[in-house]
């Protein structure tokens, strides 16, 4: 293994930066070369490559987003995009590849690696629905942003005393949102891996105003039956009947864009490392994650056909410290 590359795909998460540079920096202590593929599988099969040096990582390990740039691309989902990718990659005299990113960027890899490339994969998406770790690059810095957000509004709703939504991302993936919502003490999580109603949350929101509570707030997963934008139409419809109506945010993109915080520039750059020391020893078709605490390597068959779940008895622990 003399010639490495590295991309980053799917939705950016805080602490892929870190990773980009743990690998570029671990290869090169290994005399490897390495190059940083721009805009993702689209760059891959386009033959976007460019040599990273100590120098072009630096200053990065502190940054969001990802400098190597992201993007959706279709064309690679097919048979002759991947093709395509492979022989971009042989072209180049690349000899292995990091991916860093969440489900649809690892079935990706797993695609690569099928076709005989060796791939590793590195768990990188705020959402942390990715199975083969248990916590995911970028997870705790928007956990700790949307949580910053919900402190702020309970002191709002504390105020007027109303009743505040705060909607956040994770796909069809509860857990930014029950986090969140645990964290904060909110009155109601909703989340799409357990059906609610909204006569259900309204009698929650009702329950914590006769229990004396100043204000109420409740936690919506973007990817929720009832989202945030179906709760504020319903409270909205049947204000008279329910006595208050929903004051909606959405933090949106807000969690992508922060600055990493220390666990996720330390979880990131022991991935990052670890993923180069598997290619190193031969290593591949696997993904780098954390299980039980330690660096672990998992097949990425694995990790693009099982379903990560989510622990449910948390929400039962959120409703009863709701009280």
């Amino acid at each position: 293994m003399k010639r490495i590359a590295v991309l980053t795909s799917g939705g950016d998460a805080p602490g892929m930066n870190a990773a980009i540079r743990a690998v570029a920096r671990t290869s090169l202590a290994k005399e490897w070369e390495v190059f940083g593929v721009q805009h993702g599988y689209a760059g891959l099969i386009a033959g976007d490559l460019r040599a990273l040096g100590a120098r072009d990582v630096g200053g990065i390990l502190q940054s969001g987003g990802t400098m190597l740039g992201s993007a959706r691309c279709a064309e690679f989902r097919t048979e002759e995009g991947q093709l395509k990718a492979l022989q971009e990659l042989n072209r180049l005299g690349i000899e292995g590849l990091v991916v860093i990113g969440g489900n649809g960027t690892q079935t990706g890899a797993y695609a690569l690696s099928q076709k005989g490339f060796p791939v590793v994969g590195i768990a990188s998406t705020i959402d942390n629905d990715l199975s083969g770790s248990e916590i995911t690059i970028g997870v705790d810095t928007a956990l700790n942003i949307a949580l910053e957000a919900v402190d702020r509004l309970k002191v709002t709703a504390s105020s007027h005393q109303r009743a505040f939504l705060v909607e956040v991302m994770g796909r069809k993936c509860g857990y930014l949102a029950l986090m969140t919502g645990l964290a904060g003490g909110a009155e109601a999580v909703v989340i799409p891996e357990m059906e609610t109603s909204p006569e259900k949350i309204a009698a929650d929101l009702r329950g914590a105003y006769d229990r004396g509570k100043p204000h109420a707030l409740v936690v919506v997963a973007e990817g929720a039956n009832y989202n945030a934008e179906k709760l504020a139409k319903y409270f909205k419809e049947y204000r008279e009947r329910l006595g208050f109506e929903l004051r909606v945010t959405a933090l949106g993109h807000v969690q992508r864009g922060g600055a990493p915080g220390a666990f996720d520039r330390i979880l990131a750059t022991r991935l990052g490392a670890a993923a180069t020391d598997a290619l190193a020893r031969g290593e591949h078709s696997v993904l780098m994650g954390l299980l039980k605490g330690a660096i672990t390597a998992t097949p990425l068959a694995e990790v693009v056909n099982e379903k990560k779940n989510l622990d449910l008895s948390l929400l039962e622990l959120a409703r009863v410290l709701a009280k």
